[in-house]
This record gives C-alpha cells, structure tokens and sequence, in this order.
C-alpha cells in the first residue's frame, strides 16, 4: 500500500485521468474531491461492496431463470417436433 501525506488544496494523480484533491480536513475526517472519467465507477467502499454483493445475489437467480428456460424451451421444441411429425 501507498501512503502519501496531503495537506489541504493538495492532490493526487492516479494515472493520467483520476485526480483526488483535499477539500477540507474537520477533526477525523477528510473530506476529498475526486475528479475521472465518466467511465470509472467511484464510490464508497461500503457502497461499493453493497453493489457486489446486490451483483452476486441478481446473477444467482439469472441462473435460475436462465435454466427453467431452456427447459421450458426444451420441452416446447420436443412438442413442436411430435406435431410435425404427424
């Protein structure tokens, strides 16, 4: 891990598109600018690992669906195939 000392009005370069800058300093808390392309998800770390988990939960029951459809689909294949072949 990097650690870097800042002073207020100071800032950080993450690569050539993301700028941190230190707004403010009130007894335990640091209150920080960021500045990064639209592109570039910037949150909380509590929020972010809010989304991942939200993410997990969401593609578990994609899974789900995704299986009872294909076997519904499947059966409906099959049962278009008995009719055709009368």
């Amino acid at each position: 891990m990097l650690i870097l000392t800042r002073k207020i009005g100071e800032s950080i370069a993450i690569g050539d598109q993301i700028k941190v800058k230190v707004l403010e300093i009130k007894g335990g808390q640091a209150k920080l600018g960021i500045e990064a392309p639209a592109a570039v998800a910037v949150h909380r770390e509590e929020i972010f690992n809010r989304i991942m988990e939200e993410n997990k939960k969401a593609a578990a029951g994609v899974d789900l669906d995704l299986q009872t459809a294909a076997r519904l689909l499947g059966s409906k294949a099959a049962r278009s195939q008995a009719v055709n072949k009368r």
